[in-house]
């Protein structure tokens, strides 16, 4: 059965954490498109940012996503400002922590999976009421390469990112034969400030570097910027695509996982070294 098209070109969206990374290069690619957009994130200065670089029609929200009934009230104002049909809702808000399991430091993961997946869950819950009245619109919810593949230090972040693509596949299914679709976003590294911004208490691999220094790591060996990541999203949603892959990392971490299940990690630990290594020796001309 083809594909069904779902055109976001002019047609309002609605997108949670905008104010950096793919949450605003979404938002400037779909305004320059000519869509109006509503825009929310819990940083209002880089909330601020973002709307000042859109030239079209914007509304903007302070926004804690892990409030569900702030969520709510928030889908009101949409509902209220909708100068047409809601195209898209982007679930995009996401946090990181870094730790082991013996040392993890249960606040941080709660704090983690409030955001990361209950803000996804409250999201989807408050905005697709208004996309099964107008019997269209995607729900478009991220998760990462880390929803594909249990990766060390990063159990918290895997937990909710799985838990994403499952809450998302499962909603998928119970919109067959509506005008409304489900899509799950699986980035791979992104060159954002999630690293920088991630909760840290030590170095979970023992090398006694700080947070700085492997925020510099993950970044040296991201491999797609936000700006591309916005358009990989926003061509596979019009594709109508149900999953979307974003970077050539995340197709190396899809297939591994597909071919060898348990022993991926083997494989990645050997490429994320060769890139460490050459983004170490760059750093050092």
């Amino acid at each position: 059965m083809p594909r069904t098209t779902r055109p976001l070109s002019g047609r309002p969206v609605m997108i949670t954490g905008a104010a950096s990374g793919i949450g605003r290069g979404l938002a400037q690619l779909l305004s320059r498109r000519g869509s109006p957009v509503a825009i929310a994130d819990i940083d209002e200065d880089g909330l601020k940012e973002t709307a000042a670089s859109l030239g079209g029609p914007v509304l903007t929200r302070v926004l804690d996503v892990r409030d569900a009934a702030d969520q709510l009230a928030f889908a009101d104002e949409v509902r209220a400002w909708l100068p047409a049909p809601l195209a898209a809702v982007f679930n995009n808000a996401g946090v990181a922590v870094s730790s082991s399991v013996l040392d993890a430091v249960p606040e941080d993961d709660e704090w983690l999976r409030r955001i990361n997946f209950d803000g996804v869950v409250n999201g989807t819950r408050a905005f697709l009421p208004i996309l099964v009245e107008q019997d269209t619109g995607v729900i478009v919810n991220t998760s990462s390469v880390y929803g594909l593949a249990g990766m060390p230090y990063q159990s918290a972040y895997c937990a909710a990112k799985f838990a994403v693509r499952g809450f998302t596949d499962s909603l998928r299914q119970e919109l067959r034969g509506t005008g409304v679709s489900a899509v799950t976003v699986h980035p791979g590294g992104i060159r954002t400030n999630i690293a920088r911004n991630a909760r840290v208490r030590k170095d979970p691999e023992g090398k006694g570097r700080t947070q700085a220094q492997m925020a510099d790591e993950f970044e040296a060996i991201t491999m797609t910027t936000p700006e591309q990541a916005a358009e990989i999203i926003c061509r596979g949603v019009e594709r109508g695509k149900a999953r979307i892959l974003v970077g050539p990392d995340a197709y190396l971490f899809d297939a591994l996982t597909r071919v060898a299940p348990t022993h991926y990690f083997d494989v990645l630990s050997v490429i994320v070294g060769v890139l460490r290594n050459r983004a170490a020796k760059g750093a050092r001309k």
